[in-house]
């Protein structure tokens, strides 16, 4: 290659060279001056902004539990019962249909025994009724025909719906057959089995919500003392209103409401982001600026959030679209 070539080449790849780096110093210097050290403040950015307001927001544990009939308490008998035969025998009648309500000591089931038929018993208990108000009998032979004939007849311990019927006319059962269930479908609970680490801020009288549409709210009664130890966890009973709409073995969502903060300061959730440190800050609005302010945050509920800083009121405006990434002080364009 000819010097005078290679002295070319030279040329030209220092002149590309120069070029280069004057490119890069503008951009470079251009780039500065759009980010800076957050005082310059000439881009503007496209936000979408909302109001911080006061209201009143719930801290919740979350969980799931099952509906069941109310057990019995000091004040009141188990929401469901199995109902069996005082006595070995044949099954002679039935007197209602499942989902049928009956009233408590209605009488469900009648049965022929090896002892006696239905039909003989009541006509014996006729019979000493009678001789008993001619005084041609003993009390003793009256309360005995009578708990003949109420060993033959399976009658409802409480007023509810017959849930299940197991036997037909003809069946035969014994002392531990269950014939029927009856429920009283007003009195059911859900339970539910919280977590260990979360069991602690439980009380009995705080609210339950089943998470059903529409939603129920019930009252826990019962918080148990232990744990249970094969998934740590503490078991917990909420009482669900009468008509509540919902069915025995139903599992169902819930959340329970453990703390309450009212005429708190909120913020859309979508306005607290994390800031290079780490802080939680949101950008509140001021004329044609968005300026960065740490804030301390709460409870969260339904798309707001609890938070404190210094200066912030109801009504102040801050950035929700477009908050995260803001630089700590940028002019903005604010989007309807």
């Amino acid at each position: 290659m000819k010097p005078k070539q290679i002295i070319i080449g030279l040329l030209i790849l220092v002149c590309g060279g120069a070029g280069l780096f004057a490119w890069m110093h503008w951009h470079n210097a251009a780039a500065s001056g759009v980010a800076g050290d957050g005082g310059d403040t000439s881009t503007l950015v496209s936000v979408q902004t909302g109001t911080l307001r006061r209201m009143t927001l719930h801290h919740y544990i979350a969980g799931y539990g099952i509906v069941n009939p109310a057990p019995a308490t000091a004040s009141g008998p188990a929401a469901n019962a199995p109902l069996a035969a005082a006595v070995a025998g044949v099954v002679a009648k039935i007197n209602a249909v499942e989902g049928q309500m009956v009233k408590k000591g209605e009488v469900v089931v009648e049965l022929n025994s090896g002892a006696a038929t239905l039909d003989y018993a009541e006509q014996e208990l006729a019979r000493q009724k009678t001789l008993y108000t001619q005084h041609n009998t003993s009390l003793r032979n009256l309360q005995t025909a009578q708990a003949q004939l109420d060993s033959l007849q399976v009658v409802a311990p409480l007023s509810g719906t017959i849930v299940s019927l197991n036997v037909k006319p003809g069946a035969a059962v014994d002392v531990n057959t269950v014939v029927a269930d009856v429920m009283d479908l007003s009195r059911l609970v859900v339970n539910t089995a919280i977590p260990v680490s979360q069991a602690g801020e439980l009380e009995t009288g705080q609210q339950m919500q089943v998470l059903t549409d529409p939603p129920v709210k019930a009252a826990i009664t019962y918080v148990s003392p232990t744990v249970n130890t094969n998934n740590n966890t503490v078991r917990a009973r909420a009482a669900l209103p009468a008509n509540s709409g919902l069915r025995p073995g139903q599992f169902v969502s819930l959340r329970i409401v453990t703390a309450v903060h009212t005429n708190c300061l909120a913020a859309p959730e979508q306005s607290v982001v994390t800031d290079q440190a780490g802080h939680s800050v949101i950008s509140l609005v001021q004329g044609d600026e968005a300026i960065q302010t740490p804030v301390q945050t709460g409870f969260h509920e339904n798309g707001w959030v609890e938070v404190q800083g210094k200066g912030l009121k109801a009504g102040d405006t801050v950035v929700t679209v477009g908050a995260y990434g803001l630089p700590a002080k940028t002019k903005i364009q604010v989007q309807q």
